[in-house]
């Protein structure tokens, strides 16, 4: 699903009673992304009038759009826990049937920096699996959900892409590429390369450099309802809501490269 960011965040504060409490997951998780994206447009572009420092709008991103989505989901979601990269990790989750994993703002530098390659992040974990989410792209003004899911796009290049971080290619990064004769674009978010898998603007993300669970949550689910694969990148599966939320590498791709992607990892 595609849709516009709302100029007006402020807004969703006014909508967490009845109306909020008939959204589903899926349309809870797009409106949540959705309104913190457009927080954070809005504070990136107050802030540079005022002559702000980039570490001031990466530290003020962050935990603005923490703040936003901690009461947001706390107001329509009471019951459930929530596991933030920008919050103390309440060890309550390990034993809650629902967990919300949020990463408020991925690819801080980024967006400090003024590009348009950072994601808001939220997905739902349910009774041992992610069931529900979404990724935005605000300054692209984008949201993908779960529901309902993007469609599976078709390639329409001869040469399929990889796609890797702005600052360095991992290794299995290039022997993915080697293997599948591929060619490479770099981006930053681990949201932002997802989509852009999901999108069809790229065929394969690997990554094995370190990440944590709010930074592949979301993108996983909504690779996973648009049909593309997703898994470690041993091709062993993704397990969320664990003790520890380290979960250092992950594999999304279209689904019929999944099986030379996973041969050309393994070597």
């Amino acid at each position: 699903m595609t849709a516009d960011v709302p100029t007006t965040p402020s807004d969703s504060a006014d909508r967490t009673g009845d109306a909020a409490a008939s959204e589903t997951d899926h349309e809870l998780a797009a409106r949540l992304a959705n309104e913190a994206g457009a927080l954070l447009v809005a504070l990136r572009l107050e802030m540079a009038e005022r002559g702000a420092y980039a570490w001031e709008v990466m530290d003020g991103g962050d935990m603005s759009s923490h703040r936003f989505l901690m009461a947001a989901l706390a107001a329509t979601r009471p019951s459930d826990s929530v596991l933030s990269e920008e919050g103390r990790d309440d060890r309550r989750r390990l034993h809650a049937k629902r967990v919300w994993i949020v990463d408020p703002l991925d690819g801080t530098n980024e967006y400090g920096e003024g590009r348009s390659d950072w994601a808001v992040h939220v997905a739902l974990w349910e009774d041992g699996d992610l069931v529900a989410g979404a990724v935005s792209l605000p300054s692209l003004g984008h949201t993908f959900a779960t529901d309902p899911a993007p469609p599976m796009p078709t390639p329409d290049r001869d040469r399929p892409r990889v796609v890797t971080s702005r600052s360095r290619t991992p290794y299995i990064a290039a022997a993915i590429a080697h293997a599948l004769d591929a060619d490479g674009i770099r981006m930053g978010s681990a949201g932002a390369k997802a989509m852009a898998v999901v999108v069809g603007d790229a065929d394969v993300y690997a990554h094995a450099g370190g990440m944590y669970e709010w930074d592949s949550a979301a993108p996983v689910v909504v690779a996973r309802a648009a049909g593309m694969h997703a898994s470690r990148i041993d091709g062993s599966p993704l397990v969320y809501n664990a003790s520890d939320p380290w979960l250092p590498d992950v594999l999304i791709c279209r689904p019929e490269l999944a099986d030379a992607v996973l041969a050309a990892i393994r070597g």
